[in-house]
């Protein structure tokens, strides 16, 4: 069992940490029992396990020469002479040139560190074969895949990395892919966002081997905007077209022309070192972007928003004509879409009027019908909590819990009640339980309420950086686990409302 963690303060691709993976074996529950741990520089990003291979994505930025400059020294009248100024940036990169050479590989490229299980550290030695650079411009740093075989207790494990940023992280059993966002100050006339795409072969447990990478128009909203079938990745995205000026500029004021959009689907293949343009949709939902996207089979299902919610659904049986067949038009939107077989979706996502307003929002579980691909229905909904209403399953399919074999669904749920008398009576955090069925909907099963620890600890203690709302759950037969920032409470699903267990969190203390 791998263990993620970031070792240092501030975590993240923008940080130059340490990312510690720990491999516990847990075969005797009660005497786990660490194998080994590596560290490795950079942040991490994602992670996803095929088998018994597991592969990390990190990214590090480029440790530059403490003495490299961007800009030259400044001094009165510097700009009001043009030869002074481009002489002085000629020579500022001709300085920062060589103390970049000066610079040792070991500088720019620090190992990494294995620690075996009786304690000897070993180094991660590079390999200059498994280093790429594509001509995509989205930011200096490395992007790497750390290839981790468990069954494979002795073998060390092995790096990839393309120069560039990382960004969303989708993988099949067979391919690794990585989509990073153009990088740029400003649009010039003409420029659209590109997101590209870096391809890795996963089906070595033991390395993972770069293909190639290519790019699409737009940009993409999270890793189910993208899928691969028999070698075909499919991508939707999101198109932000080009005003003729960007800017104007009048008396030093600045005056900027928001982008229109379109959105489509977009399929490539690789070929020659590059994933290439296979086919692509036509534009749809001027003027709207994708809340949420999901591919199975030969099917795909987009969902965009600007006032309504259309769901389009797509036939993806051509790779090289990927086509809009279906159409629904809806109040509000859905930010996650959890297929339930060949016919049906269950969807999440917020209520609003048909004007686009807030005065009646609410979230929103919805059932839809898509046994007819051209003829999408809306057959059952179930609307939640009020105005000010949030649940992170939102935006975090972690936080969605669909147990199929019971045809349950836990989602967190936090409200606020506008009428209470007293501010801590108001409030509503609690892990809310649903059974689904196709035929009939949404029935409630019951709630799990966490407000006692929630007032208890940040109440006292004044934490308002720290809200220990309801986070995550898990089913295991007739048991729900609800966990939050706060402690892990154990129900029957019979009697949610009587925990059986509480385990409370330490709460977190400011340094």
């Amino acid at each position: 069992m791998p263990v993620v963690g970031c070792a240092g303060f501030g975590c993240g691709p923008a940080y130059s940490n340490t990312v510690k993976v720990t491999v516990v074996d847990v075969a005797d529950l009660e005497a786990p029992r660490v194998l080994e741990q590596v560290y490795l520089p950079g942040g991490y990003i994602n992670a996803r396990r095929v088998d018994s291979a597991v592969r990390l994505v990190f990214s590090d930025g480029f440790r530059w020469p403490a003495d490299v400059r961007f800009y030259p020294e400044y001094s009165p009248g510097f700009f009001d002479d043009r030869s002074r100024l481009v002489a002085s940036i000629d020579a500022l990169i001709k300085q920062n040139e060589q103390r970049i050479r000066a610079q040792s590989l070991e500088d720019w490229l620090p190992k990494g560190r294995r620690v075996t299980a009786d304690g000897e550290v070993k180094p991660l030695a590079y390999d200059c074969t498994s280093f790429y650079r594509a001509n995509g411009p989205t930011g200096l740093g490395l992007m790497s895949v750390l290839s981790l075989n468990l069954d494979a207790e002795d073998s060390s494990p092995s790096r990839t990395s393309v120069v560039g940023t990382p960004g969303e992280v989708y993988a099949s059993h067979e391919a690794l892919y990585v989509a990073s966002r153009h990088w740029w100050w400003w649009p010039e006339p003409g420029q659209t966002p590109h997101t590209y795409l870096h391809k890795f072969d996963i089906r070595d447990p033991d390395q993972a081997t770069y293909v190639g990478s290519g790019t699409v128009e737009g940009y993409i909203v999270n890793q189910f905007a993208m899928d691969e079938r028999e070698g075909v990745l499919r991508v939707a995205t999101t198109v932000e077209l080009p005003p003729e000026n960007p800017g104007t500029g009048n008396g030093g004021d600045t005056v900027w022309t928001p982008p229109e959009t379109v959105n489509r689907v977009v399929t490539l293949h690789a070929r020659d070192g590059h994933l290439k343009e296979l086919g692509r949709s036509e534009d749809l939902a001027r003027g709207e972007r994708i809340f949420s996207a999901r591919f199975m089979g030969t099917r795909g299902y987009v969902v965009t928003f600007r006032q309504v919610d259309p769901l389009f659904t797509f036939d993806l049986s051509d790779p090289a004509n990927p086509r809009k067949v279906g159409e629904l038009k809806i109040p509000g939107f859905s930010t996650y879409i959890h297929p339930l077989g060949d016919t049906h979706l269950l969807t999440f996502g917020e209520h609003r009027n048909e004007d686009g307003t807030w005065q009646d929002r609410a979230l929103k579980l919805s059932l839809f019908d898509v046994s007819d691909l051209a003829q999408p229905r809306e057959t059952f909904t179930q609307q939640l909590g009020s105005m000010g209403s949030h649940s992170e399953a939102l935006y975090e399919h972690k936080a969605f819990t669909y147990f199929p074999a019971k045809g349950l669904l836990a989602l967190p749920f936090t409200d606020w009640d506008y009428n209470a008398s007293d501010y801590w009576s108001g409030f509503r955090s609690e892990l809310r339980v649903f059974r689904v069925d196709t035929a009939t909907g949404f029935s409630p099963v019951g709630t799990v309420s966490v407000r006692d620890m929630y007032q208890s600890f940040n109440f006292r203690n004044w934490s308002w950086y720290w809200q220990p709302t309801v986070r995550r759950s898990i089913m295991a037969d007739d048991y729900v686990y609800t966990i939050s920032d706060a402690g892990l409470r154990v129900s029957h699903v019979d009697s949610l409302q009587t925990p059986l267990v509480t385990a409370p969190f330490h709460p977190p203390m400011l340094p």
